[in-house]
């Protein structure tokens, strides 16, 4: 059988990968701090006897885009957008520390400074939490400041500051859950160059017109793979009637 039908249903099927990821963008566009997930085609020979003259097109994970998403001012006080390079840091489901640009934060009734998904918000000595309080304040580096009930704004005071990393994005590697951790492992170091913008949130990244674009680009080339198996179908079965015996 000519191996340009395993070509065209490999095409097919890595092509199908590349429409889910492009669906997972999509998908969250409207989710703050998401890093769109790329992806690229490689070129692979076919190996075997005889001449290589077949080349399949493999779906290849080229991480994710570093695009700065836009900024929105929402006046919350525990909302916060990162100015330039670097992430905030949360605990993940797992219990491991993992980096985020999302800083849509609230309060849990115990106190607790979480995600909208509800990951505890670490500080340089863990999750971060807040006493009852009048008022809540945080700096551009990321020094959490509030007003204790009852007692005025001359008992103000810092009671933590957010963990704020910057690691070279090529040491980052983003998980299943959408948020990005160092390929070696190991916790990043704070660095006190980040700095944070309160009353502001920041977009995804996602290009939602280019996404469109592409999802309509690769649902042409699936076609294309599909008429490429069909051709081999109708090529084998005109070579089969040829040498067929009279």
């Amino acid at each position: 059988m000519d191996r340009s039908l395993y070509v065209g249903m490999t095409g097919a099927s890595q092509i199908l990968q590349a429409q889910a990821v492009q669906a997972q963008n999509l998908a969250n566009v409207s989710t703050m701090g998401f890093r769109a997930d790329l992806y690229s085609f490689e070129a692979t020979p076919v190996v075997g006897p005889g001449f290589a003259t077949r080349v399949n097109a493999v779906a290849q994970n080229s991480g994710f885009s570093a695009a700065t998403g836009m900024l929105s001012q929402t006046g919350a006080p525990l909302d916060v957008a990162i100015r330039g390079e670097g992430w905030l840091a949360v605990q993940a489901k797992d219990g491991s520390e993992a980096y985020t640009r999302a800083g849509d934060m609230h309060m849990t009734p115990d106190g607790l400074l979480v995600t909208a998904t509800g990951l505890p918000v670490l500080g340089d000595g863990g999750p971060i939490s807040i006493p009852p309080s009048d008022n809540v304040v945080v700096g551009t580096d990321g020094t959490i400041t509030v007003i204790p009930q009852g007692v005025g704004p001359k008992g103000a005071g810092p009671v933590g500051r957010l963990k704020l990393v910057n690691p070279p994005v090529a040491q980052l590697l983003k998980g299943a859950d959408g948020l990005m951790r160092q390929k070696n492992g190991l916790p990043a170091a704070a660095d006190a160059t980040v700095q944070v913008e309160s009353g502001t949130l920041e977009s995804s990244n996602v290009n939602a017109p280019r996404a469109l674009v592409e999802m309509i680009e690769l649902s042409r080339l699936f076609d294309m793979q599909t008429r490429l198996m069909n051709s081999t179908d109708q090529n084998e079965q005109a070579a089969q009637k040829l040498l067929a015996p009279n």
